[in-house]
């Protein structure tokens, strides 16, 4: 078994379900009390958070990268970054270490295909949402085309995941606001939606609504096992 090198702590509550996940994972492949190997280095999100939010990338990219290295020093076989908007530096994580990237845009592309879907939803932060390095992956490598909700609803989404969602609190007004958003996304000719922050999946379920949605939390988790159990 290849040993999973973990970026966690942004937000540390869905770190939680990436390293839950990944052992329920490795225990359903290998059985008996089997459990995954990984090394996980989880950051202060206030600090992540501050950066972001100034557009500083250039600090936090210096921050990813220096991380995925210590965790291929540690001994990490791949990188896993337990966030969809800090895959922004994905790209440059790549280039200075020599394991792999397993990307979370990836794990999710290639399960749309598997259900032969042609436009999907993007929700998750604005950063998320506005910039190209997720949404234009998903439309270059797999030719989906990718839309994401208007202003007004990215304001409430990108509101909900920095005031409650990362803090722990998972409102019922916040969700019902949410399943709004996404049927009217399905009116804009959605066929299915990604919940492309990790945090979103701790509020919103499947059976919240009517069409597929993609929980990157654990399709990325799955990806992760994926290549740690393969010889």
């Amino acid at each position: 078994m290849k040993t999973i090198g973990l970026i966690g702590g942004m937000s540390w509550e869905s770190s939680i379900e990436y390293y839950k996940l990944i052992n329920e994972l490795v225990k359903e492949k290998l059985g008996g009390v089997h459990s995954c190997k990984c090394i996980m280095h989880s950051v202060d999100f206030g600090e992540i958070e501050k950066l972001q939010h100034k557009g500083d990338w250039g600090k936090l990219t210096e921050i990813m990268v220096d991380i995925a290295k210590k965790l291929e020093e540690s001994g990490a076989d791949c990188i896993v970054i337990c966030t969809n908007t800090m895959h922004k530096m994905a790209e440059d994580i790549e280039k200075e270490v020599k394991i792999p990237l397993i990307h979370i845009a990836d794990s999710v592309g290639e399960n749309i295909i598997k259900l032969n879907l042609k436009k999907v939803a993007l929700l998750g932060t604005k950063f998320t949402m506005e910039q190209d390095f997720y949404k234009e992956r998903i439309r270059e490598k797999f030719g989906i085309e990718v839309i994401i909700p208007n202003e007004t609803d990215k304001n409430i989404i990108h509101k909900v995941i920095y005031e409650e969602l990362v803090k722990g609190q998972f409102k019922d007004e916040s969700r019902q606001e949410y399943i709004r958003i996404i049927n009217e996304l399905v009116k804009d000719g959605a066929e299915g939606i990604i919940l492309g922050c990790t945090e979103i999946p701790l509020l919103i379920s499947e059976n919240d609504v009517e069409i597929p949605i993609f929980d990157t939390t654990k399709l990325h988790s799955e990806s992760a096992v994926k290549y740690a159990l393969e010889k």
